[in-house]
């Protein structure tokens, strides 16, 4: 038991650094949203079920949801398509650039 607590505590500290060193703020939010799932874990550990649905509903779900509101009212919201094109979501608009350098 101790070594499934140590592995989700491992997981929650690499989700947490990842959010503070990500630049697209989409990742951050899903690296967020990875800790508030694992605290939700820790919780179902220490046998407090209550907690951990309410941490995973509330601290996964709806805080998630309104961080990716918030960054697609700000302008934030940024998906990026791999190989020759790129995709870019910026105020409802598709914006679609060639990254074809030769």
């Amino acid at each position: 038991m101790e070594l499934l607590t140590l592995l989700i505590v491992f997981v929650m500290l690499v989700a947490a650094i990842s959010v503070l060193l990500l630049r697209n703020m989409i990742a951050a939010l899903a690296a967020a949203s990875v800790v508030s799932l694992a605290v939700s874990i820790i919780f179902v550990v220490l046998r407090a079920p209550d907690v951990a649905m309410t941490e995973a509903a509330v601290g996964a779900g709806l805080s998630s949801l309104i961080l990716a509101l918030g960054l697609r009212r700000l302008g934030l919201w940024r998906l990026e398509r791999g190989g020759d094109n790129l995709l870019l979501k910026h105020r409802g608009q598709d914006v679609q650039e060639d990254t074809d350098h030769g």
